[in-house]
């Protein structure tokens, strides 16, 4: 979709047929919509990691914030500091809000919610949907399986970001202390998982089967996060490489 048009659908920022002439004119909606989708791409983000990436000046980046904030497509907050907090004030980033993330993928929200609800309601509660997530996760297993399994131990993670960015998760793979963290800049189902964690729940369990290792959630987007975060302890060379076969749980 043309970065002119994503963040279109939903009105949550103005139509290109109410922008302004200037704005028409010097391309700012288009650049706008790219610092948006830079922000969903790689989550919440400093200015100058917004100008470094967009190859803008800082006070452009700074402008366009404050429109976007202005439409409610983003929000400034500290970011979130993992482990012992250097000193100093924690750095300002800017991310993506609920009604930003709503301007991208997720029009089946509701009728997903709905379906759960359905589920939880009909067919056995809590177990029911859990039941459910986990079949839902192990119909998809088979890309993400070929994925990891085609690379050596220590490049697992990163495989399974790739393959999780081709189903729009904008997942990314980095070095953190003792292991690595995993991180979804954007989920497609953030507002069902809202009402029904079972979905994180199951896609944990996934990951750890996956990477043959206990693997930790540190942060969802559902939870009110800028990025889904899964902690990956540094995984053994000599670890099994036999995923194959094996059904997520």
């Amino acid at each position: 979709m043309p970065a002119s048009e994503e963040l279109r659908n939903n009105g949550v920022v103005k139509n290109v047929g109410e922008a302004s002439h200037e704005e028409l004119a010097t391309g700012e909606r288009s650049t706008r919509n790219r610092v948006a989708r830079s922000i969903l791409d790689h989550g919440p983000s400093t200015v100058a990691e917004l100008a470094g990436r967009l190859k803008l000046t800082q006070a452009a980046v700074r402008r366009h914030l404050d429109a976007l904030a202005a439409d409610n497509v983003v929000e400034a907050r500290d970011r979130r500091v993992y482990g012992t907090r250097s000193r100093g004030r924690p750095a300002k980033v800017f991310a993506l809000t609920d009604c930003g993330r709503d301007a991208f993928d997720q029009s089946y929200d509701k009728l997903a919610v709905d379906a759960l609800r359905w589920i939880g309601e009909r067919e056995g509660g809590s177990d029911a949907i859990a039941a459910f997530a986990r079949a839902r996760i192990a119909a998809q297993a088979g890309a993400y399986r070929k994925a990891v399994e085609a690379v050596p131990p220590e490049r697992r993670t990163e495989a399974l970001a790739k393959a999780l960015s081709a189903d729009g998760y904008a997942a990314t793979a980095r070095s953190a202390p003792v292991g690595e963290q995993l991180c979804q800049h954007h989920c497609p189902v953030a507002h069902a998982a809202e009402q029904f964690p079972q979905l994180c729940e199951a896609e944990t369990e996934f990951f750890a089967e996956l990477l043959g290792t206990h693997v930790q959630r540190l942060a969802t987007i559902a939870h009110g996060d800028g990025v889904c975060t899964t902690f990956i302890p540094k995984i053994s060379h000599n670890a099994s490489a036999s995923t194959s076969g094996r059904n997520p749980a």
